[in-house]
């Protein structure tokens, strides 16, 4: 069973920064697309950024672009978000998600980037609230 476990998440202040955590009980981030969304209460959850098996691509949602970094160690099995520049409207519960990308599809069909719908993906961590305020 998949558990993902997110940490990190506070209160800023407008321009500050954070850094979010995912600790994935997985056999091998080699195995995952692994993703960050977020989702503020009364609305749908929405993409943040996300990154493929291999790690060589990276997908970022129009609003972060710039100001949001994915990363992951495959030997510590986490992924990391640093959010910097932070806005009044980055304020969410943020959730980590993992996909599981069959070895066979990477043979068969080569490149396969990353995920970026809430529908992909097969497990979800219990989310860390982060609060930008004045």
């Amino acid at each position: 069973q998949v558990q993902l476990v997110e940490s990190g998440g506070g209160v800023v202040q407008p321009g500050g920064s954070l850094r979010l955590s995912c600790a994935a009980t997985v056999r091998s981030l080699y195995l995952y697309t692994m993703g960050w969304f977020r989702q503020i209460p009364g609305k749908e959850r929405e993409f943040v950024v996300a990154v493929n098996w291999s790690g060589d691509t990276t997908y970022y949602a129009d609003a972060v672009k710039g100001r949001f970094t994915m990363s992951r160690d495959a030997d510590k099995k986490t992924v990391y978000l640093q959010m910097n520049s932070l806005k009044f409207e980055d304020t969410a519960v943020y959730y980590c998600a993992a996909l599981y990308i069959d070895p066979n599809r990477v043979a068969s069909q080569g490149v396969v980037p990353p995920a970026t719908s809430v529908n992909d993906y097969e497990y979800w961590g219990q989310g860390t609230q982060v609060t930008v305020s004045s």
